[in-house]
């Protein structure tokens, strides 16, 4: 395991070497733009085929839309309901990909329980319990067996009240139960994926911007260039779940060059590719103007698990109102259960969306009419939002809008890949380096991560058998041990942060020397996600301040 964690590891010595190295002159097959998850796959995926590659992230890893989701794997439940069945297939093969072959460390099987509550009408009951039949029939058509997601069930009132106790017993019929996916943590699936791409040779850098990006055409996008003009060398999209992109013909073999800023230092540099693939999300049409987005926000509420009756089972509560549409309770494990999720328009595209007034109001009246005892803004911990990056369509609501991904060619040669879900991560990278393999005749094998295990993941019996905590080996798999041993000659990592907190000054450390974390926000708020509770991140700086003293000691 030591050789795999020096591989994986992602120090800041190693980024600045890396990066010293590409600014010198060196060309690499395929630059990835964008840390989120689909960047880092699209990385892992890369290197994995024998391709050199290097990836930029202006700020950190999951920096965007990657932290914010639900940290759901899901079936595609949702797919169905609207007729889309081949995007419900996908969903459902992709997670049995991460939960039996890539990161099962990383994702488990979560119950979640639909109240019938006098507000579910007993037709709506039957319709749902139709659905959930057809997610099932999709999960064996999958080969993910029951013992992993067991199928659906119709609960009494008195099972379902022992599922959830804070449930309102007045009026319950009982409730529908089914299974699916859910990560320990969306940020710490990227950061995985990353280390995995950097054990395959990949570069990681993050805090480098990319400032322009130009063909030996002129064809350029950037805030330094003009956008659109120059030779068009072809361009192409791709939208679905297929692979393969259109691209005209005549492209040349001339590298690429990114105009990039390396934000710790202030310097400027040249980087060239043989190919260019933009990962960036919402923010894509910077260096693709001709995408079209309709960015909508998610916000979530982080309550306490009390309120819920601490239970370990997730709840899938009808909006009113609304078609096909659900709020979530999810349970994290650490006494806080997330609750989300709206869908709202938005034009504003930030580094950190803020939820409105309304959108809190909306979760907690929702979640409140199947509660006993209602929750209300003085039992809020915290709150988070993210947007999604959804291909412009038919006008409409956001939340009617398609959840495929598309793939681009642009006038610049730069390979576009957006929309889509976190879910299917890896099917998005899958594409994005097909595109770039053909558009820049690349020598590359075939993809192999439907079957490449990310770092730390084993079979569930391995896992079992990992000596350390449960709740390491959830996070780090088989490297908990390596976690558990930097506190050999320093027993006071083994306590946590702060009062309150699961993490312990040990999993700091770790982020650190292994995990290309560089200041107190990348510790609190991703590689760790303490700062999603204010409250908590502010008792915990110190120890993080604490945790970046280690690399200096780590490398003098």
């Amino acid at each position: 395991m030591t050789g795999l964690l020096e591989r994986a590891s992602l120090t800041a010595e190693r980024r600045t070497r890396e990066l010293a190295e590409l600014a010198g002159g060196e060309v690499v097959d395929l630059l990835v733009v964008g840390g989120g998850v689909t960047g880092v796959g699209v990385a892992l995926d890369a290197a994995s085929r024998g391709l050199s590659v290097a990836l930029v992230e202006a700020g950190d890893l999951a920096f965007g839309t990657s932290r914010w989701s639900s940290k759901l794997v899901h079936g595609g439940l949702r797919y169905l309901a609207s007729g889309d069945l081949r995007l419900a297939r996908e969903s459902a093969a992709e997670r049995e990909i991460l939960m039996r072959r890539t990161a099962p460390h990383l994702v488990h099987p979560l119950p979640i329980v639909l109240p019938l509550t006098p507000d579910v009408p007993a037709t709506s009951a039957l319709v749902t319990r139709a659905g959930l039949g057809f997610g099932d029939l999709l999960r064996r058509g999958v080969r993910t067996p029951s013992t992993v997601l067991p199928p659906p069930r119709r609960l009494s009132a008195v099972e379902t009240l022992g599922m959830v106790p804070g449930l309102r017993e007045a009026g319950l019929r009982g409730g529908l139960l089914y299974w699916d996916g859910q990560l320990v943590d969306d940020a710490r699936l990227v950061v995985t994926i990353a280390r995995t791409a950097a054990a395959f040779g990949a570069r990681i850098l993050t805090r480098v911007r990319v400032l322009a990006v130009r063909d030996d055409a002129g064809t350029g996008t950037g805030p330094d260039t003009d956008t659109g003009t120059g030779t068009r060398t072809g361009t192409g999209t791709r939208t679905g779940t297929g692979a393969g992109v259109r691209s005209g013909g005549g492209l040349g073999s001339a590298p690429i060059a990114v105009q990039a800023l390396d934000t710790l230092t202030g310097r400027h540099c040249r980087l060239r590719a043989r190919a260019v693939v933009n990962a960036t999300g919402v923010w894509a049409p910077g260096l693709a103007p001709e995408i079209r987005l309709r960015p909508s926000r998610g916000t979530h509420l982080v309550l306490p698990a009390a309120v819920f009756g601490g239970t370990p089972t997730a709840l899938s509560v009808p909006i009113p109102g609304e078609r096909n549409r659900y709020a979530l309770v999810l349970p994290q494990g650490d006494g806080r259960v997330y609750v989300g999720l709206t869908d709202v328009p938005t034009d504003e595209v930030t580094e950190q969306p803020v939820p409105d007034h309304q959108e809190i109001t909306q979760l907690l009246n929702v979640v409140s009419g199947v509660l006993a005892t209602p929750v209300d803004r003085a039992d809020l911990l915290g709150v988070f939002a993210g947007l999604r990056p959804l291909l412009d369509g038919p006008d409409g609501r956001t939340a009617d809008l398609s959840r495929r991904h598309t793939v681009h060619v642009g006038p610049n040669r730069v390979i576009t890949v957006v929309g889509g879900k976190l879910t299917t991560y890896r099917r998005m990278a899958e594409d994005a380096v097909d595109a770039a393999v053909a558009q820049a005749s690349l020598d590359a094998g075939p993809c192999r991560t439907g079957r490449l295990p990310l770092v730390g993941a084993a079979s569930r019996r391995t896992l079992a058998s990992v000596p350390a905590p449960r709740r390491l080996v959830a996070r780090y798999g088989t490297q908990a041990p390596a976690v558990l041993e930097l506190a050999r000659h320093d027993p006071r990592l083994l306590e946590p942060v702060t009062t309150g907190v699961d993490v312990t000054r040990a999993e700091l450390v770790f982020a650190v020397l292994h995990e290309g974390a560089l200041d107190e926000g990348d510790l609190l708020d991703r590689r760790t996600r303490i700062g999603l509770v204010p409250a908590d991140r502010a008792a915990a700086l110190d120890a993080a301040r604490d945790a970046l003293s280690y690399r200096a000691a780590h490398t003098s």
